[in-house]
């Protein structure tokens, strides 16, 4: 009689978590060796549940979980330590980074880079406090960094359409449909063929996080714009929910 499938010790962080019933949850959790997986946690939600204060978004855990339906159960979770629990900018931009992985992630599909690239964006987030200037470039780097380990980024050293190469001092811009093309001239966003090649450099470094990251903070008031208009577009959506809570925060 065949046996389900069992896992232990699999690095990972809660994406979203759901009521399933008076007392367990459904979980949506991206772990680095099995990619976003469903699990649910029973009796998670009863007070006396050692789970209750660990399955909380933006914190490491391993976990150990087994079943071969869809929905897999989870067997135990152990936090991992670090940082802090982020609060106020931190918290919603974390929360936005977890939005764009159940948007554009398929179940079942490991991302081992990735998982890696996200653990560390989690980690500058919940440390930058009132840096927001950090707290932007992180989450364009982030961007950035999503759009190319899942194959959504388009080359930022030559034009899409034509492949031709970037002129240095011709402005360029990052369109859904047609990826990098000549700006026209009310592209108020537009970047530098010189600071696309820099930005393609930087995904290529040995340490793609800390190189991106540098570039972008030098141009992250023209990538914002851009970046939200592709994942947008390749989310299928006009508005993404935590976005739309920061606009309405800002307003406040």
């Amino acid at each position: 009689m065949a046996t389900s499938k069992r896992y232990s010790d699999e690095p990972a962080y809660v994406l979203h978590r759901y009521d399933w019933s008076e007392t367990s949850l459904i979980l949506e959790v991206f772990t680095r060796h099995h990619g976003r997986i469903a699990l649910v946690a029973k009796g998670a939600k009863r007070p006396s549940s050692s789970l209750r204060p660990i399955l909380m978004p933006l914190q490491p855990v391993h976990v150990a979980f087994g079943g071969d339906a869809e929905i897999r159960t989870l067997r135990s979770a152990e936090w991992q330590g670090g940082h802090v629990m982020p609060t106020g900018a931190a918290l919603l931009s974390g929360y936005y980074l977890n939005e764009l992985l159940l948007n554009l992630l398929a179940r079942d599909d490991p991302h081992a880079v990735l998982f890696d690239i996200y653990a560390r964006v989690v980690e500058v987030i919940a440390g930058a406090g009132t840096q927001d200037d950090l707290l932007q470039a992180t989450l364009r780097t982030w961007e950035v960094l999503l759009l190319r380990e899942i194959g959504l980024l388009p080359l930022l050293d030559q034009q899409t359409m034509t492949l031709g190469g970037l002129e240095r001092e011709v402005r360029y811009t990052l369109v859904p449909e047609g990826g990098l093309r000549q700006a026209h001239s009310d592209d108020r966003h537009a970047l530098r063929g010189a600071q696309w090649i820099r930005l393609q450099a930087a995904l290529g470094d040995a340490a793609p996080f800390t190189a991106t990251l540098r570039v972008c903070a030098e141009c992250m008031a023209e990538l914002k714009p851009q970046l939200r208009q592709l994942l947008h577009y390749h989310c299928g959506v006009r508005t993404l929910r935590t976005r739309q809570m920061m606009m309405d925060i800002q307003a406040l």
